[in-house]
């Protein structure tokens, strides 16, 4: 199985629909060969990943949650603070939550590079 590497600019583009488009690259369901239970993705490197867009008021509104396991510890995040700290951060989890969720998530996101 040979991978190829797909370039993308990300300029002017909109953060979910660009996340579609490299979820389906990343897993590989563009090949006419492609089944679910195989890693058979290819390689997506994103350029002017500053210049996405984001629609509405979810950079406000959308709010990224981690817990420490502790009480009480729950900590949340607005999509601004994530997107002004690392605007690749915020589109590596947006393509993130469109992965399935099973082994083969984790080789997938590995082969998602952006500059």
């Amino acid at each position: 199985m040979k991978r190829q590497t797909h370039k993308i600019d990300a300029t002017n583009k909109v953060l979910g629909r660009l996340a579609t488009e490299i979820a389906i690259l990343l897993r590989g369901k563009n090949k006419p060969d492609f089944v679910p239970y195989k890693d058979m993705g290819d390689f997506v490197i994103i350029n002017n990943v500053d210049r996405i867009k984001v629609t509405g008021k979810k950079l406000d509104q959308k709010k990224y949650y981690r817990h420490s396991g502790y009480l009480g510890h729950l900590k949340e995040i607005p999509l601004r603070k994530v997107f002004e700290k690392d605007a690749g951060e915020a589109l590596r989890r947006a393509v993130f939550g469109m992965l399935p969720n099973n082994k083969l998530r984790k080789e997938q996101i590995k082969r998602l590079k952006t500059e």
